[in-house]
């Protein structure tokens, strides 16, 4: 049997769930969940000074958001900071480490008398090899034996193999002179104890492969599978920056994307399958692997995201597109909907989510719903309630109240009537627009109708007929 797939994503919490850091999480968790393997959390919080619990929470608001749910609790790192030590030291006794006494002046006029002789600046510890019995009593690093000879290959799905000639690579700092482990040390501990048997994360990290191998070999673990994504970049091919626009998830919760078409935007961002552009995420799952992932920055493209949005909320289901509505409302503070206005949203769902690219773009086909009587037309709306269309409105009025309420019933009495007075229907829905909704551009009037109910729009209807301009 298989061994179980288990990947990681693992945030610095130093602001918010970066757009470039969901993509990472999703294309970790897409992995897992189509092999029934596990996703896991680990927040890479030992830079204390710039972590914070708020940030952390961001990073975690972000992934619900997403629907990306991790198993377990999320893993702290800087928790993890006696086993990390713990490592050190055992590699130290293996003989793969060593101590290292060189003062940071030292170090630096090493580093100036290389930069003068036209050498490598990379720093050769003079402890490396020495005799215990020659230690001074005096604080020291703990620095792993990096391999003088030969070279590094990292194995990466993504990239193919990666060579590093190790004459590249420095006796890397374990363990600092008040005992807290670096970063590297600390990411390659917890990838093995955590089981992680895929890192799949950016390209930014491609070198720290190799720093990270060292630790694995020298503690005999077996390698995790790499493979490391290229970055997201703008439109115009540089570095995806604020310049772009809206880098953190929360900022396209706020500006009313769904979650589903996030996912779907994120996941063909630098991963294809076919031509396939829309999906769910079950296929997503099903046709997500590692060979998929292109070499190139792949370009953020904010029509393509409006798109694949509008076509995920004219798939979904009418009441988890009411609840993800209510939660956008919540998190722009808008006022949770009426019972009432929310029960008349879910009966008009399937005239308001064709062609909404945006929660706000929906509710604003919604505002026939969502206005009271007696309604306010706007500046455009308002040019088709002239003296005249009221008039028409008041004849039109007592043919619909005789009419049955169904779709069929009121199409035939409004064109009877249109006839009767030889014009087309064309001529009655910029009125009956503004009379029922305020607005020039809405559903179709039978669709209000039909969802507003014979009361409401026969009232309304009447409001916009007895007002003259």
């Amino acid at each position: 049997m298989s061994e179980t797939v288990v990947t990681r994503f693992a945030p610095s919490p130093t602001g918010f769930l970066h757009i470039g850091g969901a993509r990472t999480a999703l294309f970790n968790w897409l992995y897992a969940r189509g092999r029934g393997g596990k996703f896991l959390l680990r927040i890479e919080d030992t830079d204390r000074a710039r972590s914070t619990p708020e940030a952390t929470q961001a990073i975690l608001d972000g992934l619900e958001w997403l629907g990306l749910d991790h198993d377990g609790e999320a893993v702290s790192q800087a928790a993890g900071a006696d086993r990390h030590a713990e490592v050190a030291r055992e590699l130290l006794d293996k003989g793969e480490a060593f101590k290292c006494f060189s003062t940071q002046e030292e170090i630096e006029a090493f580093r100036e008398t290389a930069r003068a002789e036209g050498r490598s600046t990379l720093f050769r510890s003079p402890w490396r090899d020495a005799d215990p019995s020659t230690h001074p009593d005096a604080p020291y690093v703990i620095r792993i034996k990096a391999p003088r000879d030969g070279s590094t290959v990292i194995r990466d799905e993504v990239q193919g193999d990666v060579t590093i000639r190790n004459d590249q690579l420095d006796d890397m700092v374990l363990l600092r002179s008040d005992g807290t482990p670096v970063y590297m040390l600390a990411v390659a501990v917890d990838d093995h104890d955590m089981g992680v048997t895929h890192v799949i994360r950016g390209d930014d990290h491609l070198n720290n492969a190799a720093r990270q191998m060292m630790i694995y070999q020298a503690m005999g673990w077996p390698l995790p599978v790499y493979a490391h994504i290229p970055l997201i970049h703008g439109p115009d091919g540089k570095k995806l920056s604020k310049r772009h626009g809206a880098l953190g998830v929360e900022e396209y919760q706020r500006m009313g994307y769904p979650a589903a078409g996030m996912r779907n935007y994120l996941a063909r961002l630098g991963w294809s399958h076919g031509d396939d552009e829309f999906f769910t995420d079950a296929q997503a799952q099903d046709w997500f692997d590692l060979s998929g992932i292109g070499k190139s920055p792949a370009r953020f493209d904010f029509k393509k995201l409006d798109n694949l949005s509008g076509q995920h909320i004219a798939a979904s289901d009418d009441a988890a597109l009411l609840h993800e509505l209510q939660a956008y409302l919540a998190v722009t503070g808008e006022p949770p909907l009426p019972d009432a206005k929310t029960a008349l949203l879910a009966a008009g769902m399937y005239c308001l989510k064709e062609r909404a690219k945006t929660f706000p773009e929906l509710l604003e086909k919604a505002e026939f719903i969502l206005a009271d009587r007696p309604i306010e037309p706007d500046e455009k709306a308002a040019k088709n309630l002239d003296d005249v269309s009221r008039g028409i409105l008041a004849q039109l009025t007592p043919h619909l109240q005789n009419a049955t309420w169904t779709r069929e019933e009121l199409e035939a009495a409004a064109m009877q009537f249109a006839e009767s007075i030889d014009t087309k229907f064309g001529k009655l829905a910029g009125p009956m627009r503004a009379a029922l909704a305020g607005r020039a551009a809405t559903p179709s009037v039978f669709d209000m109708m039909l969802v507003l109910g014979r009361e409401e729009s026969l009232a309304r209807l009447g409001d916009a007929a007895c007002e003259k301009g």
